[in-house]
């Protein structure tokens, strides 16, 4: 089984996105920083007081159209507005998706937010933003072994990664989302953009629900991301001994991110 995670910047390179989740081989592919918008197409702008950002109106909806045998779910943190290419105004949802090779059984789905609750923003905020996860449990057909795969989008704060209380809150969350939905004999994998530094006590929380990190220090940006600290996204296991191979996939650029793929 082939298990992608990736923070897919809003769909801003969708051209080298789309090409490449045919070829990326995902049973199952979970991706941060995925819109919708309802009755809208193409490209639009984001804008808070930091950055305009192009995002494409529904990434959830191209990345379907990419892989049409998924089964496809998607997660709303939140929602705020944004401008199409004429400049009309449009309502936005914001969030994950998880979606999952035709040949895989779901059996169980289950979610939590991890910081604040679904919010309607009259104008997008910087920071404190909500952020959620979302839980799939499935069957691994080749072994038998039922496989719980969690993926989150951390808490984004201006003033940096470090460890501060809202990300040691979102930790206990995680963990407490990861014991409710695991089963005795569930291999778990929690992965995404943690919007973390590889020391966070985030991880020493995590390996208390038994979960060991890949990642560590390993630089997980790409060449469109310009500031100097790599770090962001990590994928942590309850059984090592099961990985076959984990990469952080240097080429190709289809984001700031680079997608992170583990083969059990």
């Amino acid at each position: 089984m082939r298990i992608v995670t990736l923070n897919a910047w809003g769909g801003a390179r969708h051209d080298e996105l789309v090409a490449w989740l045919p070829a990326s081989g995902a049973d199952v592919l979970c991706l941060q920083e995925v819109t919708r918008t309802p009755g809208l197409r193409g490209w639009t702008r984001f804008e808070d007081a930091d950055r305009v950002l192009p995002q494409r109106a529904d990434l959830f909806d191209d990345v379907r159209a990419a892989l049409p045998g998924h089964q496809a779910m998607f997660l709303a943190s939140d929602s705020g507005p944004v401008h199409d290419e004429q400049g009309g105004r449009h309502r936005q949802d914001f969030g994950v998706a998880t979606l999952v090779a035709p040949r895989l059984p779901v059996i169980g789905v289950d979610s939590a937010y991890v910081h604040g609750d679904f919010t309607e923003h009259d104008e997008w905020t910087v920071g404190d933003r909500p952020r959620n996860a979302l839980a799939v449990r499935t069957v691994d057909r080749a072994t038998g072994r039922t496989v719980c795969v969690v993926q989150a989008h951390g808490v984004r704060d201006p003033a940096g990664k470090g460890d501060t209380p809202a990300r040691r809150e979102q930790a206990v969350r995680l963990a407490a989302l990861v014991r409710r939905v695991r089963r005795p004999g569930d291999l778990v994998v929690l992965g995404g953009d943690l919007n973390l530094l590889p020391g966070s006590e985030t991880f020493s929380i995590l390996a208390g629900a038994g979960l060991t990190d890949l990642v560590g220090p390993a630089d997980t940006r790409t060449s469109h991301y310009r500031k100097p600290v790599r770090h962001a996204s990590y994928l942590l296991v309850s059984d090592v001994a099961a990985v076959k191979h984990f990469e952080v996939l240097a080429e190709p650029e289809v984001s700031d991110h680079r997608a992170l793929v583990l083969e059990l």
